[in-house]
């Protein structure tokens, strides 16, 4: 693996990855792997794939790299494999059969590049009957379980977790995973291959837990009614006196009888052990957390291990105590943003730069990577590819 990064900039520094633009989960998995060092270049291409957000405050693209290639132009997608031949990983997210069109699919970059890692990030799979189809987060999520599974009413509608669950958790993550774990193999035997990351794969793997519980009857398999759903009158949310809200996780009973006592309203605190109660004891919750303002609650739960939290705004997340504290949050070029995550002690991962404008680092990645053909092109925009 050949690199142009200092090794104290993550533990993938010396590591090389061609994105192939798209939006969603496969900027966030390059992303991830830029913040833990990787030299991640970015394949723009004339006029860009994006929802309409200013590239200057597309954070999924910090600490990248860009250049400006259009594959369906003449030599676009041998410029791309000039740049597959020296890269260790690509990530791209067209749909199936795309890429393979444009040039640039798994046959073509691993006969250029054998022991190249070639990362495929969709949301229904590389096969199966609804592969071509368009789909997105809410859509993977729903024919999984996943999304019907989340929300406090059995009669109501599923809870929408903005695309967290499915392009991130179960879509970028488990790309990001897969091909980490064959990189590993490509460095021990010498030898690339495909990671199809689809997000209903990661979606569903996701609630493996939830599917043991179900099968021995510790789940039911509706929305609001179980433990960690929002049916638990101990794990979830109450509303205070000032129109604030506190999250309450008392799930094991010493957390549940600090919980109640400091709360105070131990005389109600043996509706625990009775479900069928449950509703008077999510009663008393509610109408005790209502007597205070959410300052007044945050103080008399802070330091103490009845695992009650202030549910605080995106704006407001960064200035919590404890978050400060780590460094959860950084600035960098005025935009304050979350860190990169997880921590190493030898080799700790840092935002290197901003994100990254379409092909303004062409020149400086023909270069570095010594691939002159991108100097040369001339590409003009077009509109963006399906």
């Amino acid at each position: 693996m050949a690199g142009t990064r200092n090794a104290r900039n993550g533990p993938l520094s010396g590591v090389r990855v061609v994105e192939l633009a798209g939006i969603g989960p496969g900027p966030f998995a390059a992303m991830l792997l830029a913040d833990l060092g990787a030299d991640v270049v970015r394949v723009d291409r004339p006029g860009g794939p994006g929802l309409g957000i200013d590239p200057a405050y597309d954070l999924t693209n910090r600490s990248k790299r860009s250049v400006l290639v259009d594959l369906k132009a003449e030599g676009g997608a041998a410029t791309v494999l000039d740049l597959v031949e020296r890269a260790d990983i690509l990530i791209e997210g067209y749909r199936p059969g795309v890429a393979e069109r444009l040039g640039v699919g798994p046959d073509a970059c691993l006969a250029r590049n054998p022991r190249l890692v070639y990362g495929r990030m969709t949301g229904w799979g590389q096969d199966g009957p609804l592969a071509s189809t368009a789909g997105h987060d809410i859509s993977y999520l729903a024919v999984t379980g996943t999304l019907g599974m989340i929300g406090p009413d059995p009669d109501g509608p599923p809870t929408v977790p903005a695309n967290l669950v499915g392009d991130y958790a179960g879509g970028s993550l488990y790309l990001v995973v897969g091909v980490l774990a064959a990189l590993r193999h490509a460095g021990e035997h010498g030898e690339g291959q495909v990671v199809d990351a689809a997000i209903v794969d990661g979606a569903a793997h996701l609630a493996t837990m939830i599917h043991g519980m179900l099968a021995v009857g510790g789940w039911q398999d509706r929305r609001g009614v179980n433990l960690l759903d929002g049916g638990c009158p101990f794990y979830g949310v109450y509303e205070t006196a000032d129109g604030r809200h506190m999250a309450v996780g008392a799930l094991e009973q010493p957390f549940y009888d600090e919980f109640v006592r400091l709360l105070g309203i131990e005389d109600v605190a043996p509706l625990r052990k009775d479900p069928g109660r449950w509703d008077e004891l999510r009663a008393a919750v509610a109408a005790r957390f209502r007597t205070r303002t959410g300052e007044e609650w945050t103080a008399v739960f802070a330091g103490t291990d009845a695992c009650v939290a202030p549910v605080l705004s995106m704006r407001e997340a960064p200035a919590h105590p404890h978050l400060a504290a780590r460094g959860t949050f950084v600035e960098h070029g005025g935009l304050t943003q979350p860190a990169p995550a997880p921590r190493f002690s030898a080799t700790p991962g840092t935002v290197r730069g901003g994100p990254a404008l379409p092909g303004a680092d062409t020149g400086e990645v023909a270069r570095d990577w010594a691939v002159p053909s991108l100097t040369t092109r001339t590409d003009a925009p077009q509109e963006p590819q399906a």
